[in-house]
């Protein structure tokens, strides 16, 4: 399909297909792009040839690791979907790719039903206002619920579900077709055709009653966010299909209604109603906010003769091309061979190739357009975040936030000669994964890698040994504890010097406080313009927080800090920015020595989901690492616990998992907060650390 024009934007859809690790979302991905004719075979997550997990560790784990893009059509849609990770360690995967979409598809499991690790990408969804469409997947397994999951939707979210469909089974529960409600009708698909022939059928009489009931809901929700919808409801007591459509496209892209349609991905049912919902009520780059101007009140609308602006999503290293941008096109159009503006970097560039991506092959386009997403080669590096534009009409749009790495490893080269290239290559896998940091440590000169998690690191040591062909050694897994004050301390210092016949005079008085958690490093400034004039605070300052960085028990970093300067004293004629900052540097050594100080420690938050016969020995294996069961919840056969525990005591913890339950039990779990190390881990850190 062509590249639309501004007459037919409205017939781009730019959704990402989110969900909770192992609730089927590449499956489901897998089976639009057959069903919408972009790939002729199936591919299966648990046979490793999957079209969208293109990378050899993403088919041998069964898992998603990197977000791929693709574009298919539909009903006279073009739809550019990412499909995102599941797993907690590529968080930062579902949040670049939630920065630049529309809406979203968002798969339950109909058997697990609303995980922890849904209610995050849900919340991630919430933070960046993007309406959603629900697909509750794997219907074809007994044991699963369509209604259990949509009531839990509503209870767990927060949010008002319309029913599209209900499941239908045979007297077996075999899953044997989907009830579209709005039409009253069974269809059921033909398993020899792949999926591709439907055969539609009157409503068995055992579902009749339970069809109506959630019609009747479906309809009343409509009704409540739209006037016309309402009159046909009250005067008739139905809603014509047409306008049906037309309401709940309004109520799900205001974000009020969460349209629900069931079936299952794997047994090629109920996808195609799924791909009908994504292009009725799903929006259109048209339907969504003008972006904004970070510094100012410029904003550009989704239209392609407007100023060019378009936001750097991802960028990924490619054996052919070099390096690949994914960029989200707001606004404008950009041929290829054209000119950008990189307005993070004021930098020109020239485009010199434009890619549309499917997974891992690309097709080149003569030009990009407003609502596109697509692949560039530039003649300049673009980093992820950075805002392109055009130079005569600049425009900076907000940059995507990352978390910071957890966990750290030292990592060296097996030879001497193999240095260099060993940090080019990981210099590469940190430009495309910015929760992935590369530094050199300035106390041992050694090579330290941070990430969010075990799996994370040990995933991109394997692409650096696989994919790049470096080889190197990696140390055991490290945690980013933190320091902070425990209670407030002051601290003063009077710095005197006599040189060369002229006087150095400074006199700094000090405040340090702990802070609310996730505070970081603040200064302030409280003593009067007679005590030390404003001309002395920059110096002051920048002392402060180039000094306010490892802390005095075992040199982490420290974190959660006020530094107040509550008075002090100067001299009109022997007063300088140097003796201020020798003040400074003295009196927070003295704080130093006068305050008490904590370590702290990331704390993992989520869920353990285990066969009921397990659960005494997965929760004395939790008790062992430190955790703390905060709910138990039983649902069915299934124990789900939702637990904390210290991320220390985490390192192993999948393989021990499994092993305890036979491979049946699953967890998600996140770094939510830091607390205090108790004092018996405590003194261990501080002495492994050789303080």
């Amino acid at each position: 399909m062509s590249s639309p024009g501004s007459h037919d934007l409205d017939r781009v859809r730019n959704i990402g297909i989110l969900a909770h690790i192992d609730a089927g979302k590449t499956t489901t991905t897998e089976r639009i792009l057959f069903f919408t004719g972009q790939i002729h075979k199936m591919g299966e997550v648990h046979e490793g040839d999957t079209e969208m997990d293109w990378m050899a560790q993403e088919r041998e784990r069964g898992i998603t690791i990197t977000s791929a893009a693709t574009t298919c059509p539909w009903m006279d849609h073009r739809i550019n979907i990412i499909d995102t990770p599941g797993h907690v360690d590529f968080t930062a995967e579902v949040e670049r790719s939630l920065r630049v979409l529309d809406g979203g598809v968002v798969v339950f499991s109909g058997v697990e039903m609303v995980e922890s690790q849904s209610e995050t990408v849900w919340r991630q969804a919430d933070r960046y206002g993007i309406p959603r469409i629900a697909f509750v997947n794997k219907l074809d397994r007994p044991e699963s619920s369509y209604t259990g999951t949509l009531d839990m939707i509503e209870q767990r979210l927060g949010v008002r579900v319309v029913p599209l469909s209900l499941p239908y089974r045979d007297a077996d529960r075999r899953l044997v077709g989907v009830v579209g409600l709005l039409e009253r009708e069974l269809v059921v698909w033909d398993t020899t055709s792949l999926g591709v022939r439907m055969e539609r059928q009157p409503v068995p009489e055992a579902l009749r009653d339970a069809v109506e009931m959630y019609r009747e809901m479906a309809l009343e929700r409509v009704a409540e966010v739209d006037d016309a919808a309402m009159e046909a409801f009250l005067e008739r007591g139905d809603i014509e299909a047409s306008l049906f459509h037309q309401a709940l496209r309004r109520g799900c892209i205001e974000r009020g209604l969460i349209p629900v349609v069931g079936g299952s991905a794997f047994q090629k049912i109920g996808v195609q109603p799924l791909l009908d919902a994504i292009v009725r009520y799903l929006p259109s780059p048209l339907d969504v906010p003008p972006v904004h101007d970070v510094e100012g009140d410029e904003e550009r609308p989704a239209d392609p003769e407007a100023p060019f602006s378009a936001l750097a999503f991802k960028v990924v290293s490619d054996a052919y091309a070099g390096r690949l941008v994914f960029v989200r096109v707001y606004s404008g159009t950009v041929e290829s061979g054209g000119h950008a503006f990189n307005a993070s970097t004021r930098k020109g560039l020239r485009v010199t190739k434009i890619f549309r991506m499917h997974a891992n092959h690309r097709t080149q386009l003569e030009q990009m357009v407003a609502g596109d997403i697509v692949a560039i080669v530039g003649s300049q590096d673009v980093s992820t975040g950075e805002t392109l534009c055009d130079k005569q009409a600049p425009i900076l749009l907000e940059k995507i936030q990352f978390p910071e790495p957890v966990v750290f490893a030292a990592v060296e080269p097996r030879t001497e000669a193999e240095l260099g290239s060993l940090l080019e290559n990981l210099n590469k896998l940190a430009q495309e994964d910015p929760t992935f940091h590369v530094r050199i440590d300035e106390t041992t000169d050694q090579i330290v890698i941070g990430g969010m998690g075990e799996l994370h690191l040990d995933v991109l040591m394997r692409r650096l040994r696989e994919e790049l062909g470096v080889h190197a050694n990696v140390g055991t897994p490290q945690v980013a504890y933190r320091e902070t004050l425990r209670e407030p301390v002051v601290a003063e210092d009077r710095f005197t010097r006599q040189a060369a016949g002229r006087g150095q005079y400074a006199h700094v008085i000090l405040r340090l406080e702990p802070l609310p958690r996730g505070s970081g490093i603040q200064v302030r400034f409280a003593a009067q313009p007679d005590e030390i004039p404003k001309t002395y605070e920059a110096a002051i300052e920048s002392t402060l927080r180039g000094t306010l960085t490892n802390g005095p028990l075992a040199g982490y970093p420290l974190a959660d800090i006020g530094a107040t300067v509550t008075g002090g004293s100067y001299h009109p004629v022997d007063s300088s920015e140097l003796a201020f900052r020798a003040a400074t540097s003295s009196a927070l050594r003295t704080a130093y020595g006068l305050g008490a100080f904590d370590l702290l420690e990331p704390i993992l938050e989520g869920e353990v989901i285990t066969p009921g016969g397990y659960l005494g020995e997965v929760m004395e294996d939790l008790a062992r690492r430190r955790g703390e069961i905060r709910e138990l919840r039983s649902r069915g056969e299934i124990q789900i616990l939702r637990v904390s525990v210290p991320l220390a005591e985490s390192f192993g913890y999948a393989t021990r998992l499994r092993s305890l339950t036979q491979g049946r039990a699953t967890y998600s779990l996140k770094v939510a907060r830091y607390a205090v190390v108790p004092d018996g881990s405590r003194e261990k850190i501080i002495k492994s650390r050789g303080y």
